[in-house]
Order: structure tokens, then sequence, then C-alpha cells
């Protein structure tokens, strides 16, 4: 089979992120505390946010990559997309195709592996549109 010949997946539309954290005051505080203490770890978290509030190079490589990017805490996936990433270990990036099918854009793994770089995140997830 040729590469031109190949099924190539549906454009992406939006990215999801999804956190390995619950949202709300309480999942905020459990976070901070579990964090501080070791207890708790989430790299798209450290990727996003400074100790405080959400870093301003994210928002300037959202606005650079020409896809919308939506955060979510665990506790606030829908029954879809719950449904997606049942299996798959937290914290994850999604891609959200034009046909409606999901994939995992980036996982724990290469999330971690950025070591809360911003711009490392975006050259991963544009070499993943690329790639896959």
């Amino acid at each position: 089979m040729r590469d031109s010949d190949a099924v190539r997946p549906s454009p992406i539309t939006k990215y999801s992120g999804i956190y390995n954290a619950d949202g709300g005051a309480i999942g905020e505080i459990r976070y901070a505390f579990g964090h501080l203490f070791g207890s708790a770890e989430c790299a798209l978290c450290t990727i996003t946010h400074s100790l405080v509030r959400r870093k301003p190079a994210w928002d300037g490589m959202v606005d650079r990559i020409g896809v919308p990017i939506v955060l979510l805490h665990r506790n606030e996936v829908d029954e879809r997309l719950a449904g997606a990433v049942r299996d798959i270990a937290l914290p994850v990036v999604i891609a959200h195709h034009e046909d409606g099918s999901v994939s995992v854009a980036l996982d724990a793994d290469e999330l971690a592996q950025l070591d809360g770089s911003v711009d490392d995140f975006e050259q991963a997830l544009l070499a993943q549109r690329r790639h896959r």
C-alpha cells in the first residue's frame, strides 16, 4: 500500500486535556496538599499552571496552535469522553476528530517527559499532528 492509499485520520477539531486531579475547591485543595507532600502528581497541571495561576506562556501557545484546547479535571469529563479514557492513565490529551472519533494525542508518559515546559508541549503536539 502506498502512503497516499493509507487511511488518514479525520482532521482534529479540538483537544481535551484531562488533569489527574479533581476540580472544585475541595479537589484543588486536596491536589495542592498532595502535590506538596508528594502523594499527588499531574504532569499536565505542571505544564499549564505555575504555583498560583495558569502560565501566560500556555495562553500564548493555545492562541498559536490553531485548534481549541479544553482543560478538564477528571471529575468534569462527560460520559462519552469518560468512556473513551476509562482505561487510559491520566493526565492525557485527547484529540477530537471531525468524524466524531477521539484518539490519544499525548499520554501520561509523554506529558511527564515534557517536564512542565509549555514550549516542549507545543512541539510535541505539533509533531503528533504531523505523524499520527
